[in-house]
């Protein structure tokens, strides 16, 4: 009976040993072979506040099929991350990905983890093609905030869960004031945050003065109203919250926007704002066949729960988790991008893990660039790619807190 097992075991191994493991390669092992993103624009105000969100996520699909070459009908599922659009974003994100000249046999579905939406696109894709449910996918992420921001986009909840419940109850707490719970309970200064601000900003800056989003970001043709009234065509290129000369001392000047007594403000939260990105995988085997150049592989990812009230903290747990999956310590990654949801939550979680903040969020973070809610879990891996190569680094974790009380993190390894 041992030896049967064994015999089967044997048949259901990958051929080419222990896929998605770091430092070895499997034609078995799940690769990204194209991650490109849209510019992050700010909500009612930047170059895509006039476009929905498929108008963002076509030509971000349409510049991976230009990128790669790849015959569009080779590609057998598209999963989209989106948080607020209504319906769940369904019919856009189908009408993006025929409109980018997929064809209707490729399909299309969303999903909504909050602000990791984009990543779980991502996960969910790359774990069908580890189950052989799929040979080839893409995960996505696309958000229009300015469409589809505020009381519009939120759903009642059962004010019986919430009294019965006190957990339940803290899901309906503001995301502002989440973060201030974890400034107050973890004692992180406003000076500490503001610092981390500034230089989130002063480092998307430098990337911006050096080309250094170039590979990453799709220009895109946008219509823009302008005071006048009237239908401008502009190229969106650049990520235009970014505020050139932030310093500590001018965000210090700035009021708290959730609590008059609290240490979170307009300038040290990440910016509400419009964008996509998209991740093109496969197993390697697949690429090689098909003669794709491979970015890098995908090695596991991990989610864990955190108290709603502290939602922020999630990547403190969340990373660690996936470490251990990984065989991996902190020292064994070179590179992070971990969501600027807040510089509250996100100071803690670097803190906690004791990481090096010259490693965290190199080009910058949300709070200088925005957060798309769908979008940033997927953008965060173009970028992550982008900075691999110009370090010339190997390993690299992207990660974010998600509202309701979440984390999710993801390792990656350049080729």
């Amino acid at each position: 009976m041992s030896s049967r097992l064994q015999q089967v075991s044997g048949h259901l191994a990958p051929s080419g040993g222990v896929a998605n493991k770091a430092g070895v390669k499997s034609p078995e092992d799940v690769v990204i072979v194209s991650a490109l993103r849209s510019a992050i624009t700010r909500a009612r105000k930047g170059g895509f506040k006039d476009s929905l969100p498929e108008e963002i996520l076509s030509p971000v699909l349409k510049a991976v099929l230009a990128q790669t070459k790849i015959d569009p009908a080779l590609v057998n599922d598209i999963t989209v991350g989106t948080v607020l659009a209504q319906g769940g974003g369904a019919t856009n994100a189908r009408m993006a990905a025929l409109h980018a000249g997929f064809p209707e046999s490729t399909a299309v579905s969303t999903v909504n983890r909050q602000c990791s939406s984009g990543l779980q696109a991502v996960v969910q894709i790359a774990t069908a093609i580890q189950a052989g449910l799929i040979e080839i996918g893409i995960g996505a992420g696309f958000e229009s905030m300015t469409k589809s921001y505020g009381a519009s986009a939120m759903a009642p909840t059962s004010d019986k869960i919430a009294e019965e419940c006190p957990a339940a109850a803290d899901c309906t707490i503001p995301m502002g004031i989440t973060s201030e719970n974890v400034a107050a309970e973890f004692g992180i200064s406003r000076q500490k945050q503001d610092e981390f601000a500034a230089e989130s900003h002063r480092r998307a800056e430098n990337a911006q003065k050096n080309g250094l989003f170039k590979d990453e970001i799709v220009p895109i043709k946008a219509i823009v109203e302008d005071k006048d009234g009237n239908d401008v065509e502009v190229i969106v290129d650049r990520d235009d919250g970014v505020r050139a000369g932030t310093t500590a001392e001018k965000l210090a000047k700035l009021k708290p926007a959730f609590d008059d007594e609290g240490s979170t403000t307009a300038g040290n939260a990440s910016q509400v704002s419009d964008g996509a990105a998209a991740v093109l995988l496969m197993k390697r085997k697949t690429a090689e066949k098909l003669g794709l150049p491979i970015l890098g592989k995908y090695l596991t990812s991990a989610v864990v729960g955190v108290p709603p009230r502290v939602m922020g903290i999630g990547p403190a747990f969340a990373i660690p988790v996936a470490l251990e999956k990984a065989g991996l310590t902190t020292k064994d990654v070179d590179v992070w991008e971990i969501n600027e949801a807040f510089a509250s939550q996100a100071t803690y979680s670097v803190d906690k893990l004791g990481l090096d903040y010259a490693k965290v969020n190199m080009n910058g973070g949300a709070i200088a660039f925005g957060h798309p809610l769908g979008t940033t879990g997927a953008r965060q891996i173009a970028t992550l790619f982008n900075i691999l190569k110009q370090q010339n680094a190997k390993i690299g974790c992207t990660s974010m807190c998600i509202g309701t009380g979440m984390g999710m993190a993801a390792l990656f390894e350049r080729e």
